[in-house]
């Protein structure tokens, strides 16, 4: 006889509390993925050192748009991740009111060493069916970027790799040209 495991998938409402309530503490890597709590690879320091360089170059925006480091992003009822990088619409409060949705999202960066497939697979998927515009995938093992655009329900319409020697730019500002080369150190 086969027995059927009941999963509960969590609201974001309910992660939210359990946060609130100590569950998790500062220092845990969690994020909401699809309603299950799901453990983040720790950072090395190539992935701190890529992170701290898009910052630096992207801060160039400050006063366009909100560089969000490492803070949540909610992309519907079932999940709140953190990327690496978040660029966002600017807003005067800085999203203290609500935590920014796929709509406020300009361009959204994960830095990838050990978590290349899963970032690919699951996490840039889910990225497009939320609606997130732009998304780069900087794979350190690979020493490439791949810019995904135009999202769709069955995945992003646009990909583009660029490797060490070409440029890539955010397609809310494409005055600002980052060299793939400089961006993964």
């Amino acid at each position: 006889m086969a027995v059927h495991a009941l999963k509960h998938r969590f609201t974001v409402s309910e992660y939210r509390r359990m946060v609130e309530a100590g569950i998790f503490g500062e220092d845990d890597r969690v994020e909401l993925l699809e309603g299950e709590i799901v453990q983040m690879s720790p950072i090395g320091s190539r992935h701190a050192a890529c992170v701290a360089r898009l910052t630096t170059l992207l801060a160039r925006l400050h006063d366009r748009a909100i560089p969000w480091v490492q803070n949540p992003v909610v992309l519907g009822e079932y999940s709140e991740l953190q990327p690496d990088i978040t660029l966002l619409r600017f807003r005067e409060d800085f999203y203290a009111q609500t935590l920014p949705g796929p709509h406020d999202v300009l361009l959204l960066i994960e830095v990838a060493d050990s978590s290349v497939e899963y970032d690919q697979e699951i996490k840039v998927p889910l990225y497009s069916r939320a609606g997130v515009a732009e998304v780069w995938l900087v794979n350190l093992v690979q020493q490439r970027v791949t810019v995904y655009g135009a999202p769709s329900p069955v995945g992003y319409q646009e990909v583009r790799v660029a490797t060490p020697g070409e440029t890539v730019s955010p397609r809310s500002f494409p005055e600002l040209e980052i060299s793939v080369g400089e961006l993964l150190g």
